[in-house]
C-alpha cells in the first residue's frame, strides 16, 4: 500500500498544480458575470473557415494548443509513470477489472472524473492502465470520462451556457462513458486483457531509475507524434472544420459529430466554440454533436493510443463518440426551450 498512497500523492498534487486549483479560479468569474471569457482556438492566427491550409495555421495552432494544456499533459506522464512503477498490478487491477463489462465501465468513469484531463492529455495515463493490464471497457471509459464527464466543465456549462446544454452532456456523457466503452469491449473482446493472470504477474522491484525509463520511454514515444498531429489538425483545420455559417437538417449534424469527434480541443474549448457557432446561426442538433464529439477522442489522442489499444478498439471508440454526437444532437433538439 506503500506505493499506492505515493502514487495517489504525487497525482493529487500534480492535478492540484494543473487542474484544481485554474479550474477553480474561474468559477467566481463565471458565476458573476455568466460569460464564457476566452476565445475559440480555432480562430488562433486569424485562420477562418475554408482557409488553405498553412505552416502559419499549423504553427499558430500548435502553440496555442500547448500553451494551453501543457500542464496537464506534464502531470499525465508524471502520473502514468507512477502508476506503472509504484501501484501494485494486483491493486489496479482488483479497483478497475470490475467483473461485466458494465461495471468495469462504471469504475473507470468513476476513476476519471478527478483528473479532469482532454483526450490528449489523459493518453498516457490510459496507455500506462492498458500496459498495466487494465481491461478494455474500463481504459476506454476512463479515457472518454475524462473530458466527457469533466466536473469543472459541467460547472462552467451550467454557469454559462442554456440549461439544455448542460443537461444534454450529462446525460449523453454517461451513456457514452458507460454503455458506449462496454460495446467497445464487447466489438473487441479478443483483444481484452484477462485478469487472473495479470494480477498473478508478481511486479518489479520500486525503483527511481525504473520510474525514470517508464517516463523517459513514454515522453519519447508520445509527444512526438502528438506534436506531429497536431500540426496537421492546425493546418488543416479551416477545412476540417467548415461548420461556421448557419445550417440545418441531418447532414450538418453528421458533419458535426464526424469533424468533431477529429477535431483537438484543450479542456473547455467546446464551450466557446459551440457559442459561436450557434451564434452565427448553427442548428441545435449540430450543437448537440459538438457537446459531446469536441472534447472526446481527438486525432492526436487516438494516435497516442492506438499502439496501446489496436486499431480496432481505437476506431470503434471514434465510432462511438460519433454516434453518441448525434444522440446528443437529438437529445438537444427534443428539450423544451
Amino acid at each position: 500500500m506503500t506505493g499506492v498512497l505515493i502514487a495517489a500523492t504525487v497525482a493529487a498534487a500534480l492535478l492540484l498544480w494543473a487542474k484544481w486549483l485554474p479550474y477553480a479560479g474561474k468559477v467566481p468569474g463565471l458565476a458573476t458575470g455568466h460569460t464564457w471569457s476566452g476565445s475559440s482556438i480555432l480562430g488562433t492566427g486569424g485562420v477562418q473557415p475554408g482557409d488553405a491550409p498553412s505552416w502559419s495555421a499549423a504553427t499558430s495552432f500548435t502553440r496555442a494548443y500547448s500553451q494551453a494544456v501543457w500542464r496537464a499533459l506534464l502531470a499525465a506522464l508524471l502520473i502514468s509513470a507512477a502508476l506503472q512503477t509504484l501501484v501494485p498490478r494486483a491493486w489496479l487491477l482488483r479497483v478497475l477489472n470490475r467483473p461485466g463489462r458494465l461495471r468495469a465501465a462504471v469504475a473507470g468513469g468513476v476513476a476519471s472524473t478527478p483528473s479532469m484531463m482532454c483526450a490528449c492529455c489523459t493518453a498516457p495515463v490510459v496507455v500506462g492502465l492498458r500496459r498495466s493490464g487494465v481491461s478494455t471497457s474500463a481504459v476506454v471509459a476512463y479515457w472518454l470520462g475524462n473530458p466527457l464527464l469533466n466536473p469543472a466543465v459541467l460547472i462552467f456549462l451550467g454557469l454559462v451556457a442554456p440549461w439544455q446544454w448542460t443537461l444534454t452532456r450529462i446525460v449523453v456523457g454517461v451513456l457514452v462513458v458507460v454503455a458506449g466503452s462496454a460495446l467497445v469491449a464487447r466489438l473487441a473482446e479478443a483483444r481484452t486483457a484477462p485478469a487472473g493472470p495479470e494480477a498473478e504477474t508478481p511486479d518489479p522491484p520500486v525503483t527511481f531509475g525504473r520510474y525514470l525509463r517508464v517516463l523517459v520511454r513514454m515522453a519519447v514515444v508520445l509527444i512526438p507524434e502528438y506534436l506531429v498531429v497536431i500540426m496537421l489538425v492546425g493546418a488543416f483545420r479551416g477545412w476540417l472544420f467548415p461548420l461556421d455559417a448557419a445550417g440545418s437538417g441531418l447532414l450538418v449534424v453528421l458533419v458535426a459529430a464526424i469533424v468533431g469527434t477529429a477535431m483537438v480541443i484543450p479542456t473547455a474549448g467546446e464551450i466557446p466554440i459551440a457559442q459561436g457557432l450557434a451564434l452565427a446561426g448553427l442548428s441545435l442538433g449540430a450543437v448537440g454533436a459538438l457537446l459531446i464529439t469536441l472534447p472526446a477522442v481527438s486525432l492526436p489522442g487516438a494516435a497516442m493510443v492506438w499502439r496501446a489499444f489496436g486499431w480496432k478498439v481505437t476506431l470503434a471508440t471514434a465510432a462511438v463518440v460519433v454516434i453518441g454526437g448525434l444522440t446528443g444532437a437529438a437529445v438537444l433538439e427534443l428539450l423544451p426551450a
